[in-house]
């Protein structure tokens, strides 16, 4: 004989109770984040891939170009403090002149797609008014861009403050500064220079900096040199407004009364500038490769 149930437990055949409406919903609405979890925003289900990132366009460093063996040295060394603040981003390097690789050779071995020629010169000029975008025009493959120059600019300031530092630099009665730089025939670039020059003299105190020049534009450096020491300053330092060594910078140097500067080469401040150049020239949109656009600071 079966024993009866116990009268508060319910029989084993006897209908389950119906969920409540709160358990309906909190059921619904797992399943639901659930399935949406596989559900892509076009529409389309299955597992989720990792969105592919767009590669940034190829920072192409443009340098003259020396025969002073130095030269080559010192950009990589530059370029090599860009990629450490920039890594990811591809940064290659070609010369104008004189030295390889070649810029029209860094074009062509570039993949199709977009490109910065982002010039390590410091003032306008034939090469990047001209140069530059006749070197685009010559890669049909890519789409360029053509960054202003990196001066004037005051991280080019602090850079050569530093470098004169370097030098053994201190304000003093008497002190005076040449800003010795390559020279151009191109009045635009002369413009530039004399503005540096005036935002060197703001950094330095008030101290007088005369623009000068190695080549095409005048006063020489001897010249700055001897107006100066008209003007009762003898104590004259040689600020070296040039990227890297090489014979320009060598001569000028060796004109200097008192301390010569370096060239400026990997200083920090030149590396973010080359960047900041970069990135103000991504703000522009893409041109065909046979119609550059200069992006002006």
């Amino acid at each position: 004989m079966t024993e009866p149930a116990h009268p508060h437990e319910p029989h084993p055949h006897a209908p389950q109770p119906l969920d409540s409406t709160a358990q309906l919903l909190t059921r619904v609405t797992a399943q639901l984040g659930t399935r949406l979890t596989h559900l892509h925003l076009d529409g389309t289900d299955g597992p989720r891939r990792p969105m592919s990132t767009p590669h940034p366009p190829t920072l192409v460093a443009v340098a003259h170009g020396s025969r002073d063996p130095r030269a080559p040295a010192t950009v990589n060394a530059l370029l090599d403090r860009v990629r450490e603040l920039r890594p990811g981003l591809p940064v290659r390097l070609g010369h104008i002149e004189l030295n390889t690789p070649l810029l029209d050779h860094t074009l062509a071995d570039l993949p199709p797609g977009d490109a910065v020629l982002v010039p390590l010169l410091l003032s306008r000029g034939y090469h990047v008014k001209h140069d530059l975008p006749g070197a685009a025009a010559s890669a049909p493959h890519l789409r360029v861009r053509v960054a202003a120059p990196l001066g004037p600019h005051p991280l080019l300031v602090e850079a050569l403050h530093d470098r004169l530092t370097e030098a053994g630099w201190h304000t003093a009665r008497g002190t005076g500064v040449v800003l010795a730089a390559a020279g151009s025939r191109d009045p635009d670039s002369a413009a530039d220079t004399r503005r540096t020059a005036r935002l060197l003299s703001e950094r330095l105190g008030g101290v007088p900096v005369v623009p000068a020049y190695a080549s095409a534009a005048s006063p020489t450096v001897p010249e700055a040199v001897r107006a100066l020491t008209a003007r009762g300053r003898h104590r004259i330092a040689v600020a070296s407004y040039f990227t890297a060594p090489g014979l320009f910078a060598t001569r000028s140097a060796a004109t200097a009364p008192w301390i010569a500067a370096a060239p400026l080469g990997p200083h920090p401040a030149l590396a973010r500038l080359l960047l900041h150049r970069y990135d103000q020239a991504l703000t522009t949109a893409a041109v065909p490769a046979d119609s550059p656009q200069l992006v002006s600071a």
